[in-house]
């Protein structure tokens, strides 16, 4: 039963993998070259227009933009607090019929060497750890992204800021204890919350500025459920938390996650398809001018 519990992770991550491969096979690939020829003329008419419209620079102006994010972003933590607080009513009071069986099997089958292991694998979760992941990644991004540059620090340190108050008010409210030895785990677990929505914005922010391509979604999605998944396992097999409040984290990280996306698109549009392969700087492409043909004429 020792090897079962321990047999977990690596199937875990097996199927993950797995499931993202069948995932990536049946994306379409490339899109047909009549279907590229008209998105980049339509393209190049946009950005010609909108180039002479804003004396040349695509971008809107920051600083309405920013107040346009905050606003979203406030307000939808206030609609994650509230959802979450209806959940935590449940978890709290009816939770422990289903955590305290998990957690006396997995007492009763835990291996020393297994549990140094999780001890270290579980601090991809930690405040600093995802806290230092998203200053480095705000500075890559600042200076990477060809638009709207301040958008990836402020999205990275609103992020570090609402998550920081969102746990802090649910914690206040529901002072729930965790599991023996480890009083301080509570609802919701804030590590698997922070590895779904830091490395999850993160991962989202590299792929609308450099890839774009669903194949690539499809595996960078993969790669945060996979460290999901490690940190609510480690998190479990550890007993820092019950069981109910890493499904819990799960679900805030996912709920915050989506929020800063859509705060993310609502400011910068939706990500350009074939960003890196179709983009105009590429050596030896050809000006989108030049790409596009006119429709409606038959030759005679």
């Amino acid at each position: 039963m020792k090897v079962l519990a321990i047999l977990v992770w690596p199937s875990g991550m097996a199927a993950i993998a797995c499931i993202a491969a069948l995932l990536a096979q049946r994306a379409p690939g490339a899109r047909s070259i009549a279907a590229g020829k008209t998105v980049r003329a339509r393209g190049t008419l946009s950005g010609r227009w909108l180039a002479r419209a804003t004396g040349g620079s695509v971008a809107s102006p920051w600083a309405p933009a920013a107040v346009r994010f905050a606003a979203i972003v406030v307000s939808g933590a206030l609609l994650v607090y509230g959802v979450m607080a209806l959940l935590g009513v449940l978890v709290v009071h009816n939770g422990l019929t289903i955590d305290r069986p998990i957690y006396n099997w997995t007492i009763a089958h835990r291996m020393h060497l297994w549990v140094r292991l999780m001890r270290r694998l579980t601090k991809v979760g930690d405040t600093w750890t995802t806290w230092g992941a998203a200053v480095a990644a705000a500075a890559c991004l600042a200076a990477s992204w060809r638009r709207s540059r301040w958008l990836p620090p402020l999205a990275l340190g609103a992020l570090v800021v609402v998550d920081h108050l969102v746990i802090l008010a649910l914690r206040h409210t529901f002072h729930r204890l965790g599991p023996p030895g480890s009083p301080l785990g509570t609802y919701p677990s804030g590590g698997c919350g922070r590895v779904v929505v830091f490395y999850g914005l993160i991962a989202y922010l590299l792929w609308r500025e450099h890839s774009g391509q669903r194949r690539t979604a499809i595996w960078a999605a993969a790669a945060v459920v996979a460290l999901a998944f490690n940190e609510g396992y480690s998190r479990a097999y550890l007993t820092l938390h019950w069981f109910t409040d890493i499904l819990s984290g799960w679900l805030y990280g996912g709920l915050l996650l989506l929020l800063f996306i859509i705060a993310v698109r609502f400011v910068a549009g939706p990500a350009a398809a074939g960003t890196a392969q179709a983009g105009p700087g590429r050596a030896g492409a050809r000006p989108p001018e030049e790409v596009s043909e006119p429709t409606g004429y038959v030759p005679a």
